[in-house]
Order: C-alpha cells, then structure tokens, then sequence
C-alpha cells in the first residue's frame, strides 16, 4: 500500500488512483482503430470517483467527449473549467433547455417537442443546438422507436437551430457471447441509420458499443465508442476479464478510531447479534457505515485488511461505524504484535500488501454489481486524488 493521505476531517475516505485511471484509458484507446473516438461516460460523479477530476485525467489520456445522466452533471463539468463535448444521455425536461442552451451540453432528443423547443432556444441565443439522437432498438428504456427515426427527423430538421451531431442506442447484453438480443439490437440500429442516409439525413456521429461492446464487439466501435464501468479499472461482465487488462481506480480506508478487549459474552452493535465467543479478542471502531456506502447487508459477512490479516467485520454495521475483531491468537492471524492500536489503516476496499478485497467481492456478498459498490462509496466519503 502507497503512503496514505488522511483527510483532516474524518478517518475514513476513498482513495482515487489517478495514475491507474490514465492507464486504462490508454487500454481502451489501443482497442480502437484510428479516427475511432472515445466518448468517457463520467454520469453518478464518474461513478462515484469524481467527475471533474476524472474528466480531466481521461480527456488528457485520449478521451475525446464525455457523457453524463443529468444537466447539472453537465453544468458541473463546465464549471470545473471543462469544454470538450458533453452529451446528456437521456432527453432533460423540457424546463432544463435555457441549461442546457448556456452551458453548451448537448441532450439526447427522441421527441419532435424537446427538439423544437430546443431549437427554438438556440436559434434565439444565435447559437445552434447541437443533440444525439437516442434510438430504443429493443432495450424499451428511452430513445425513439427504431422504425420511426427518419420521420421524426423528418419532423424537426428544418429547423434552423438545430443540427444533429449524432446518432446512438444502447445495449442491454453486450456482455454475453454470441446473444441472439444483442444481434437483433445491432440489426435494428444498423437499420436505423442505413434508412437515415437513405433519407438524406446526416446521423452524425454514429455509436452504439458501451464497455462490454467497446471490448467484445469491435465490428460496431463505429465512428465512437462510450466507455463507462472499465475506464475505473472494474468489468462489466466476466466475459471481458480475459479481454482486456484493467486496474480498478478505487480503494476505501479508514483509521481505527477505538481498540477494547472486551469480556466473552460482551455484545457488539445494534441488537448485539454478535457476542465476544473467547478472551484476546479486539474489538476496534472504524469510522465509516452504510451512510458511507457500506452496506448494512454486508453486517458480519465482510472482511477487512489491516497489519496483513484479514479481519472479519462483526455486529451491525451502523450509519456512521462499524467494528471488526481481530483474534490474537488465532493461527493464521498470529504473529508478534499482531494485534490492532487506534490509528491503524484499514482496506476496506483495495489492496493491502499480498491481499486485496476487490468491488467484485463486495458486490458477490451483497448480491449487486460491482457498478452500485463504487457509485455508493462515492457519496460521502471525501475523496483523495493519489
């Protein structure tokens, strides 16, 4: 583990490796041919690692767009001094247009309503609004039908305010082999734009693979790819693990804030649901809980790492705390001066010499995605860029 650098406020943070950052957006980049672009989806604050300086750190590595959920995502990014495009992912309310017409953001649109009006804003500002096209090709999320691209731009093009910059979908199986679904998704969307040009339409910049097709379907990389989950160094699936080389971006430590030696049979937490079974037990306080991200379901299934053991978490972890023991005379955790002192590092997430426990092994004992581990993790815990 590199030096630790511990917030002034509170024992307990996430550590974002930006150096392992530059390292997988390099990997996504060498998987694409040249002109290909690499639009980095930073949406949930880059997924719970910080946008602005996530944005930042990709866009320097070979990034050429990002992508966010929500227009004060966006506005966050322009704020933090960001330029590059950024696309809105779903359609904004309409409310949202003066946003989005000040701030340079580009919406998705599959509406002829949003994309007059977004028009209309634009062209009374001398600017030209500049959208992606959402295509709905079989995930039933959002997007305009398949089969009804051409006439709504059929519908919106003559506006003078508006010009289409781009034309997309979304895939809901990317990540399993040889799937009848993604197939039938890919020849719908590859339907959808033959029939735009066929029309005279311009779609633009054409993209259609997420991370798992970005890394499994290179025949549809297209003229840009948008990448998510795997910039972090997470996988999508297990079916990319073989693919390509990843080096997750996230760890989550604290300190040990109180250390006891209590009597067997003494309770821990709420509900005292576990209880000291034998003597040279520790019972040591880390100050973080599922306010923080942790999970109150991981309660007595999760470890941790401090000093080179593995230590199992113990009792209900709390909004704010939680506590784990170590056993001092254990045989596999025995060595001299193998217990625990406040102050002490703890891993909840990452690695800690020979041993590491991964978002995958959090998410496996909380029976969710590795994707919800780090967007949890993200939310209050204050972040140190390493």
């Amino acid at each position: 583990m590199a030096k630790t650098v511990v917030p002034h406020t509170r024992w307990a943070w996430v550590e974002i490796d930006l150096a392992a950052l530059r390292r997988n957006t390099h990997a996504f980049k060498a998987l694409l041919a040249r002109g290909v672009k690499l639009m980095a989806v930073v949406k949930a604050d880059a997924y719970g690692h910080g946008a602005i300086a996530c944005a930042k750190t990709m866009l320097s590595s070979g990034a050429d767009q990002l992508a966010v959920s929500t227009v004060d995502e966006g506005v966050e990014l322009r704020e933090g001094g960001i330029t590059a495009p950024v696309l809105i992912l779903s359609e904004p309310p309409l409310e949202s247009i003066d946003v989005l017409v000040e701030y340079d953001l580009m919406p998705s649109i599959f509406t002829d309503g949003f994309a007059l009006a977004f028009g209309e804003a634009s062209a009374a500002a001398d600017k030209i609004g500049r959208y992606h096209l959402a295509i709905d090709t079989g995930m039933t999320r959002t997007g305009i039908r398949w089969t009804d691209a051409v006439e709504l731009r059929t519908r919106i093009d003559f506006h003078r305010g508006l010009e289409c910059a781009g034309t997309f979908t979304h895939f809901a199986t990317a990540d399993v082999a040889s799937d009848w679904d993604f197939a039938l998704q890919l020849k719908r969307f590859n339907g959808a734009i033959e029939a735009l040009r066929e029309a005279g339409f311009d779609p633009g910049i054409v993209h259609c693979d997420n991370t798992p097709g970005t890394v499994l379907h290179p025949e549809c990389h297209y003229d840009m790819v948008r990448v998510g989950i795997g910039l972090y160094g997470l996988h999508p699936a297990h079916t990319t693990v073989p693919r390509i080389e990843l080096d997750p971006v996230m760890s989550v430590r604290a300190k040990v804030t109180r250390v006891v030696w209590p009597e067997v049979g003494d309770g821990v937490s709420y509900g005292m649901n576990y209880r000291v079974p034998r003597r040279n037990i520790q019972i040591a306080t880390i100050p973080i809980g599922y306010a923080d991200g942790l999970s109150r379901t991981l309660s007595g299934t999760m470890p941790v790492l401090v000093r080179g053991m593995r230590c199992r978490q113990v009792g209900n972890i709390c909004m704010d705390q939680c506590m784990f023991s170590v056993d001092v005379n254990s045989a596999r955790a025995y060595r001299p001066n193998s217990g625990v002192e406040a102050g002490d590092v703890v891993t909840i997430m990452g690695s800690d010499g020979d041993d590491a426990i991964s978002a995958d092994e959090i998410a496996s004992l909380r029976g969710t995605i590795n994707y919800e581990v780090v967007c949890d993790f993200g939310l209050r815990l204050e972040k140190v860029y390493v």
